[in-house]
């Protein structure tokens, strides 16, 4: 089981100013560990990043509002979440991770506590592809409580499962640009059917993880067409994050200032950067 670097602890503080009321709209919590072990059959080990760091460091950047994502690192035990979303007296909401056992009463309660959808990996290096059954019936269950599925692909699961994302009843949330590859390049396969999805109306994509699609270094900026493809294909469903504190990254830890720079030279309309940053994470986390 691999260790995780810790995130920059010095972030820079953005060139530019966010906009107020500004949504940070995927970061995780880890631990602390004390209080909150990690799974047992987790693919990693991430050093604790509790949610009083998580607030410093949204304070610094200028993030009013927070997505917690939970992270595979804590399975299907989402209390270090929900705890996250309790103590932040309705500055975050959260996606959690279910295993398809949940009574409607537990997914209630989760709604509750500030959960908006749930999240499945289908990435390799954390487990590969869930039970598909558990997954379809899970999605099922989701849009009587209003809430959304966020999938965590490989890029070619794009292509794989796209007649499993053309058939989710509810909206669906791609991570991180899909993780493809900026060395590729704009016209690789994954991205043009990633572009395609983006045509059904219930689809959305997270713009955020440069440091994933890069094939460089930080500042990440051979992502930046990838990104504003993305923007221009669906202006009324990207959302951004800085997937703070960065688990599983080793090749260049980001600094989360410079994300928020880098968000800023490929989404240079004000008029697309509220949607991104306010508008659009506000429809479906606003309640």
């Amino acid at each position: 089981m691999k260790s995780c670097l810790a995130p920059d602890p010095n972030p820079t503080r953005p060139v530019q100013a966010l906009p107020v009321g500004a949504w940070d709209a995927h970061c995780h919590v880890f631990g602390p560990a004390a209080r909150f072990p990690y799974a047992a059959d987790r693919s990693y080990t991430p050093p604790d990043a509790p949610v009083e760091t998580l607030c410093a460091l949204h304070d610094h950047l200028g993030f009013s509002r927070g997505v917690i994502v939970q992270a595979s690192c804590h399975g299907t035990d989402n209390r270090a979440m929900l705890d996250a979303i309790a103590r932040s007296e309705g500055r975050y909401r959260g996606v959690a991770i279910v295993d398809g056992s949940e009574s409607d009463a537990q997914l209630a309660a989760m709604d509750a506590g500030g959960v908006r959808g749930v999240r499945f990996n289908f990435v390799a290096h954390l487990g590969g592809a869930p039970d598909l059954e558990v997954f379809d019936r899970t999605v099922d269950r989701l849009a009587p409580l209003g809430w959304h599925v966020v999938l965590h692909l490989d890029a070619q699961d794009i292509l794989t499962y796209v007649d499993r994302l053309a058939r989710i009843p509810v909206p669906f949330i791609i991570d991180h640009m899909g993780r493809v590859k900026a060395e590729e390049g704009i016209e690789q396969s994954s991205f043009l059917a990633l572009l395609d999805l983006m045509e059904n109306p219930l689809a959305w994509v997270k713009v955020c993880g440069a440091e994933r699609v890069s094939s460089g270094r930080r500042p990440f900026d051979d992502a930046i067409p990838f990104a504003e493809r993305l923007i221009q294909a669906a202006p009324d469903r990207v959302l951004w994050g800085t997937d703070w504190p960065h688990p599983n990254i080793s090749k260049d830890m980001p600094d989360d200032g410079g994300l928020v720079d880098l968000m800023f030279r490929f989404c240079t309309d004000p008029v697309l950067r509220q949607k991104l940053m306010i508008d659009n994470p506000l429809k479906l986390y606003g309640r």
